[in-house]
């Protein structure tokens, strides 16, 4: 067999080498932390900790940044990071795309914790623009949910009860319920920082830079872009709008 065979026929095992994002839509890339929970059983304080938060956001900046995405939103282990429909990176091939992701995350946090942890990464193809806003809602809706749980949890487990029963308390509790063991305790829900109950989000924004022009010696502004982190989104119908800015770009 010549090496041009030979190279075919081991090429043609590499199956899912040819798949490729689906032309015209959406795509979310959302790298999670591989085993988070018992990486931060230890070393970071419950239920939030504001150098892991750190941590994440910094690493949502390098996949937005490298990957050139429009928005990227971060919450507890995990990332998702919005790109338009004529995004072509890689050729959008959906198996580099995902394992360069998770790549990316997993070196960023490494470097910046200087202890060594893994990211994996999937795509979310969104037909149309509605599907995008849907996403980022369930997302955010899962940020708040996780957020009650969290607090509930090690509030239970601060006042002596063990993880099991803990658990087995907040079984099929309802959110008022779980207000109103949080209040009680001295936490207003409500009155905990945004970034815990609704997540972070990052987006360019321009500014304008001062500079001189040493031709015409005179003063000049540059417009450039600067990544933002917002820590105070809005909720529901706001945060529908909010994402809808990010997807109609360039209309």
């Amino acid at each position: 067999m010549d090496n041009q065979t030979f190279e075919k026929k081991m090429r043609e095992l590499e199956y899912f080498h040819s798949l490729r994002l689906l032309p015209g839509a959406h795509t979310i890339i959302r790298a999670d932390g591989r085993s988070f929970s018992k990486f931060t059983s230890s070393s970071f304080d419950k239920p939030f900790d504001l150098k892991f938060h750190e941590l994440m956001v910094e690493t949502a900046k390098a996949l937005l940044s490298e990957l050139d995405g429009i928005y990227a939103y971060t919450e507890s282990d995990e990332i998702s990071v919005l790109f338009p429909p004529d995004w072509d990176l890689f050729d959008r091939s959906l198996e580099k795309l995902v394992s360069i992701s998770a790549s990316i995350a997993s070196a960023t946090f490494t470097r910046a914790a200087q202890t060594a942890v893994n990211f994996d990464s999937r795509i979310c193809s969104a037909a149309n623009k509605s599907q995008v806003v849907d996403y980022f809602l369930w997302r955010q809706a899962d940020a708040a949910r996780c957020a009650l749980n969290g607090w509930s949890y090690w509030m239970l487990r601060k006042n002596g009860e063990t993880g099991e029963n803990a658990a087995v308390i907040l079984e099929k509790q309802s959110v008022a319920f779980k207000n109103e063991l949080l209040f009680q305790n001295g936490i207003n829900f409500n009155e905990l920082p945004a970034w815990q109950r609704r997540g972070t989000g990052l987006y360019w924004e321009k500014y304008d830079k001062p500079g001189y022009n040493p031709i015409e010696r005179k003063e000049v502004v540059a417009v450039r872009r600067r990544l933002k982190v917002d820590e105070e989104l809005p909720v529901k119908e706001e945060y529908k709008e909010f994402i809808y800015q990010f997807l109609n770009l360039g209309d």
